[in-house]
Parts: structure tokens; C-alpha cells; sequence
């Protein structure tokens, strides 16, 4: 080995090197936390179950896939969130991935006070019975397994039962406080209930 090979293989590397005290964080309040969040691009869900009157359902951005093996997801709410109640005693949901078309649908369904239900097309899931919604670029039903507090939201792990996709349907997506869409079209297919 040369001696300049050798130099090279112990020269400090930046693991090794002294680190340089760290910046403090910045201070920040509500609304600059939730303008930063904002700057992350999200798909737009509904979720939905059964109530004792009828079906229930809520806007829901805070939606991730957990694990393959099994395969699990999980979605938060709030803990003042009207739907929670149906959620806890149905057990059994269902996370409709929302199409560019149905911005609306999204705006129905965040608002409270309101009937979210009128004018919607669903059907029962083959899996679980909770509520699919029509024209979705997808879903995924399952059983709320574990509830998980975070601060002000409840975080919710679901285990999957089945699937459903329609990937000829663009998606719904949200970044900076406003609904957009893809620029690409959609691949062509349909993947059914598995």
C-alpha cells in the first residue's frame, strides 16, 4: 500500500471530526407549524364507518401505510372530532383515496353540523361493510387494531382486510393550503377487491 493510499485511509472524516455546537431551534408558534406541514403534498381521504344512525365519515389528510407484513395503516383524528365515538364502537373502517374530481366531496365532508351524506354514492364494502365511496382512485378497509395519543390527535392503527384500486382516476392531492392535481394522466387499470 502507497503512503498516500495510507494518508488517505486514516484522514479524519466528518464522524470523526469535532462537531460544531448546535443551532438552537428556532421558536414557532400554531400557524407557522402548520404552514411548514403544508409545504409536505398529501393525498386527501375520507374515512368512513357505521354509526348508530347511519353511515359516518370525515376529511382526513393525516393517513400513512404502515407496514406490509402484516399489512397495517394508520390515520389520526382529533380528539374532539365528532366521528371519533362511531369509530370506537364500529371498529371497522374503510380509507377512501380521493379523485381530482371530487374536491367538493373532500370540502363536505371536513365540515361539521352539516348532513355529509347528501347527494353521496356508496356502497358497502365486500370486506368489512364500512362504506366505500364511488369514483375513488382507491381504498383500503380494515379493523382499528390500537389507538395511540398524540397530543391533540388520536393516531389510529388499522389492520387490512382488502384493497381496491382504479389507477385510470387521477388523485386528489393537497399542498399549501389548496387542492391540486397531477400534471401526468394516470396509469390505465383497474386492480379489484383483494
Amino acid at each position: 500500500m502507497s503512503a498516500g493510499a495510507l494518508a488517505l485511509a486514516v484522514a479524519p472524516t466528518a464522524a470523526s471530526a469535532p462537531a460544531a455546537p448546535a443551532a438552537q431551534p428556532a421558536a414557532f408558534d400554531q400557524r407557522a407549524f402548520r404552514d411548514a406541514m403544508g409545504g409536505f403534498a398529501s393525498g386527501v381521504t375520507i374515512i368512513t364507518t357505521h354509526g348508530p344512525d347511519g353511515p359516518v365519515g370525515f376529511t382526513c389528510q393525516s393517513f400513512t401505510s404502515i407496514s406490509v407484513d402484516p399489512p397495517l395503516i394508520s390515520f389520526s383524528i382529533s380528539r374532539t372530532s365528532k366521528s371519533l365515538a362511531a369509530l370506537r364502537a364500529h371498529g371497522r373502517v374503510v380509507v377512501n383515496f380521493l379523485s381530482a374530481p371530487q374536491q367538493a366531496l373532500s370540502g363536505q365532508f371536513a365540515r361539521s353540523g352539516t348532513d355529509k351524506w347528501a347527494g353521496v354514492t356508496w356502497s358497502p364494502s365486500e370486506v368489512n361493510g364500512a362504506p366505500t365511496l364511488d369514483d375513488v382512485t382507491g381504498w383500503v378497509a380494515g379493523e382499528i387494531v390500537q389507538e395511540i395519543e398524540a397530543g391533540d390527535h388520536l393516531i389510529l392503527l388499522v389492520a387490512v382486510a382488502g384493497i381496491s384500486t382504479d389507477r385510470r382516476r387521477p388523485p386528489l392531492l393537497f399542498f399549501r393550503g389548496a387542492y391540486r392535481e397531477l400534471a401526468s394522466p394516470p396509469d390505465e387499470g383497474v386492480v379489484g377487491v383483494r
